[in-house]
């Protein structure tokens, strides 16, 4: 490049040495190397909090589920002891109490049915300890071997 100085009697071209761009040439493959490091950064922290969403979502999903269960095992007892309340109560005087245990049970099961919950009632099925427990063993000739003839608690 050439520049001109002096007032204009003695003026003769004066170059000025800038390498050809040696030094930006570096700058720029360093900024770029920066960018790539920073966008991998970005892309592995965008993963990760993804990851932690779905993790968060998960462990809602389980805690409500569990909450949910422990609530229902303890109610089930209840809705036996309804169930076994109307079976006992047959004759006539009765039949006022009879009536509002049968409401108060079509409530219960209502809401149960509401969250999801469905009764397991394996009378007359083949035994299965898997999801059965047995508390006696009776003779029958109506029923084939292995049968749950009566059930005690249903699930």
């Amino acid at each position: 490049m050439a520049e001109e100085h002096g007032n204009g009697a003695d003026t003769q071209p004066v170059e000025t040495a800038v390498p050809a761009g040696a030094g930006l040439d570096e700058a720029l493959a360093e900024a770029e190397r920066k960018a790539e490091e920073n966008w991998n950064n970005y892309l592995r922290l965008a993963a990760e909090l993804d990851n932690v969403r779905k993790r968060a979502q998960r462990d809602l999903e389980q805690a409500y589920k569990y909450a949910l269960e422990k609530f229902v095992v303890e109610l089930l007892p209840v809705k036996d002891s309804l169930e076994m309340g109307l079976g006992a109560a047959g004759d006539e005087a009765a039949a006022g109490l009879r009536e509002g245990v049968e409401m108060t049970l079509k409530l219960l099961a209502d809401v149960l049915a509401k969250h999801g919950v469905t009764e397991v009632d394996p009378g007359g099925e083949t035994f299965n300890p898997e999801f059965h427990e047995a508390m006696a063993t009776q003779p029958s000739d109506e029923a084939a071997p292995d049968t749950v003839l009566t059930v005690i608690q249903k699930g």
